[in-house]
């Protein structure tokens, strides 16, 4: 284990987070699109180790556990749409089962590079089925009861869209006395029950929460201005925790107030690509994101390895250190070693700041057209 934990590290300037999981491994083929859990972590480790390995070599300071949806409130949720539907993506695996598995591959692969090992925890069906807190808490024990045998470094709640269910979470992650991360799937309207994004905030940090912030969703422009809110919302409150975003990774501006966020284009989820941001983007939004005040950062669906490593770029002075594979990608440096004369000309970072990358399509459908 780490002998730095993550709130001394928050301390000391600035967190890499990982990035996508679920959506990169069902592009890979091992992930079901629809349900989108984790029973890959024990079905094909290797694919879950490597990715790991991916974002620390991209610069991750953390290995966030691929334990996404992963509750037996959950499993029994898909179990039964299995009934209507036909088609099981679980192999009878138990939530147990895929939890000690996602618990022991990220901190393998943590241990490689003095990472820290967050253990994830998301929202549960029990919720919306308004199943009641007694229920709800009980079955977050049993996941959090397993992330406290293993030794995870913090857990992190993550993809909330109602506080309540995120006050509820961070209860129950508080009383396992390590670090609290928590993040909502919000935007600046607030959480889908009406309550604004500055109160999310305030609720989240009086539950009990070391560290707030958004994830998934929305852009890291439309995150941007939610994470201004929820600081803006602290403020005001005289409260004061570690902000910290980890937004998708694709361009969303027109659903900016939609609160199902990206689930609501008409190109999710199979034809996400062409939204992608550059790792260009990805640097501009971290260093404006670091000049707000926020200290972790990462990314959600769609953000690979290498968007990771542009975040660890970017703040290579800050950490002291650079991304452990940064020696094979010098950014527009290598491009001087092209035999190409055009590219040679590319090899500096004015060029690709300025750029205004193309879809490289004749025509680009509007969501109102579809």
């Amino acid at each position: 284990m780490s002998t730095k934990g993550l709130l001394e590290r928050l301390a000391d300037g600035v967190v890499v987070g990982d990035g996508s999981f679920v959506v990169t491994l069902e592009k890979r083929g091992y992930v079901s699109a629809g349900s989108w859990t984790p029973e890959a972590a024990a079905l094909y480790p290797d694919a879950v180790r490597q990715l790991h390995r991916e974002y620390l070599r991209a610069g991750s300071d953390v290995m966030q556990t691929f334990s996404f949806y992963c509750s037996d409130d959950k499993i029994q949720f898909d179990r039964d749409a299995i009934d209507i539907h036909g088609h099981d993506t679980r192999h009878d695996l138990t939530s147990d089962e895929i939890n000690n598995s996602a618990c022991d591959l990220a901190r393998e692969v943590a241990n490689e590079g003095e990472g820290l090992v967050a253990g994830s925890v998301s929202p549960l069906p029990g919720y919306t089925q308004k199943k009641g807190k007694d229920y709800y808490v009980g079955e977050l024990h049993k996941q959090c009861d397993l992330y406290r045998k293993k030794g995870v470094d913090f857990l992190l709640g993550e993809f909330y869209a109602h506080v309540e269910e995120a006050e509820w979470a961070i209860e129950v992650m508080k009383e396992y006395k390590i670090p609290v991360a928590c993040t909502m799937r919000i935007c600046s309207t607030g959480d889908k029950d009406g309550v604004s994004t500055e109160n999310c905030a305030i609720r989240m940090v009086k539950a009990g929460a070391d560290v707030i912030g958004v994830n998934c969703c929305f852009d890291p422009d439309i995150s941007m201005k939610t994470m201004s809110l929820m600081k803006a919302g602290l403020e005001s409150a005289g409260l004061k925790a570690h902000l910290m975003m980890q937004p998708v990774g694709y361009h969303t501006k027109e659903i900016a107030n939609n609160p199902d966020g990206y689930f609501a284009l008409p190109e999710f989820p199979f034809s996400m690509e062409t939204r992608l941001l550059s790792r260009i983007d990805v640097q501009k939004f971290a260093r404006k994101a670091y000049d707000l005040g926020i200290r972790y950062l990462g990314g959600c669906c769609g953000f690979e390895p290498y968007h990771i490593r542009a975040i660890a770029e970017e703040f290579a002075a800050e950490r002291g250190k650079s991304a452990p594979g940064a020696y094979m990608s010098p950014g527009p440096n290598g491009l001087k070693m092209s035999v190409d004369a055009e590219q040679r000309k590319r090899a500096t970072p004015e060029y690709w700041n300025k750029l205004v990358p193309a879809a490289g399509r004749d025509e680009v459908k509007k969501l109102a057209d579809v």
